[in-house]
């Protein structure tokens, strides 16, 4: 039987950063990934600088930083163009200490993938829990290629995770946040314009560069679950969007249908009791699904994948001896789920609170909602910042490697 120190199940961001952070503990790491190659699914993520920080304990913090776009001001307005707060990349930086970071997920991808040896990443390779395991014994995996045991398994398998369902199926699991979102990357239009998120009744549209001089659009609207659009996508944009400020008629007009992708929102607001059973350990979707509105579902996996390296220390001698007892997934995942429960916890029913508000559709409360926004706005980009403090501040429990 094929012997693994760790295994983790997924290849997305929150895996391969688990992959990375063990991998530099000197823990033998395979990624097993379900889908036939790495292209992600997604268009864009924005880094925060509390997962930059988590980036700089395996050496990736500058690589991401480098391809900051963000360097002016930005903010928030109203479908007709008007401003209901402004916030700026210099004053974010100086509270957070660090800028924000959109890129391409293949970007993400790339950069993570490098970073481990090769081989150690494989497609089309689903992966099923047979045992958890224990102290004792370790946990085991079905594989295309046959029965697996691992010291460590990390179940990075995504929002509809198959390991969470395996190890808390009393669980209630996800549940349809009642809107529907759509994401796309065009290239920049002629017209310059501002960083900007847009709250209209019901609806809510997004504009942010990348590096490389393309556009990230992302949308949001109240929907019910399962719906599609009776041609494509763009034509819903267009009828949802199309008679908004400048600039999402043009990137409408400038994405192909096929190059827009729609999801519906679900999230788990009912905390799992844990994060780990035995000696596997959720992160990402898998643990805590939340709604998009606070941009932080990608930033709060790679905490938690580094947060789960620090934990699991380093990698597990051969033969273990009382001076070096070696891995305990009991004490090392107990302290894993300790760090990340209550923080992602409270991250989730925020993301939720932030959603429903986004998401008022009367008109009342959507003109009570841009004036409140406006009048918080007036005291200044400190006070819309605030809303990220405890979130966008954090350190990682471990002292930082600044890459070269």
């Amino acid at each position: 039987m094929e012997q693994h120190r760790a295994v983790v199940v997924g290849a997305g961001i929150g895996g391969l950063t688990a992959a990375v952070a063990l991998h530099r503990k000197g823990w033998r790491v395979t990624v097993l990934e379900r889908a036939a190659d790495l292209a992600p699914v997604g268009a864009g993520i924005g880094l925060a600088p509390n997962s930059q920080r988590a980036l700089d304990v395996i050496g990736l913090g500058d690589r991401v930083r480098d391809l900051a776009a963000w360097q002016g001001d930005g903010g928030m307005r109203t479908p007709d163009g008007r401003w209901l707060a402004r916030t700026d990349a210099k004053a974010a930086a100086a509270r957070f200490g660090g800028p924000l970071v959109l890129l391409h997920r293949a970007t993400l991808v790339e950069i993570l993938a490098s970073a481990l040896p090769d081989g150690a990443v494989r497609t089309g390779a689903a992966a099923t829990l047979l045992d958890p395991g224990d102290d004792r014994h370790p946990a085991r995996l079905a594989t295309p290629e046959g029965e697996v045991e691992a010291a460590l398994v990390v179940a990075a398998d995504g929002i509809r995770s198959a390991t969470r369902h395996s190890l808390f199926p009393e669980h209630p699991g996800l549940r349809y946040a009642g809107c529907t979102t759509w994401r796309l990357v065009v290239p920049a239009p002629e017209r310059p314009f501002a960083p900007h998120e847009t709250w209209g009744a019901g609806r809510l549209w997004g504009t942010q560069p990348l590096k490389d001089g393309r556009i990230y659009a992302y949308a949001m609207a109240t929907a019910p679950a399962g719906g599609r659009a009776p041609d494509d996508e763009r034509a819903e944009l267009l009828r949802l969007f199309g008679d908004w400020h400048h600039p999402v008629p043009e990137i409408l007009a400038a994405v192909d249908p096929d190059q827009v992708l729609r999801h519906d929102v679900h999230h788990l607001p009912d905390p799992l009791p844990a994060f780990h059973r035995g000696r596997v350990a959720l992160l990402g979707d898998a643990a805590h699904a939340m709604m998009p509105s606070l941009g932080q579902g990608g930033n709060q996996a790679i905490e938690d994948a580094v947060v789960l390296a620090h934990h699991a220390g380093p990698a597990p001698a051969a033969h273990p001896t009382r001076a070096a007892p070696g891995f305990l997934p009991s004490r090392a995942l107990a302290a894993y789920t300790g760090d990340r429960l209550p923080r992602t916890t409270a991250i989730v029913r925020k993301a939720a609170r932030t959603g429903a508000l986004t998401m008022l559709a009367a008109r009342p409360a959507v003109a009570l909602r841009s004036t409140l926004v406006g009048a918080v706005s007036r005291f200044g980009p400190g006070l819309v910042l605030r809303g990220f403090d405890g979130i966008a501040d954090w350190h990682p429990p471990v002292a930082q490697a600044r890459s070269a």
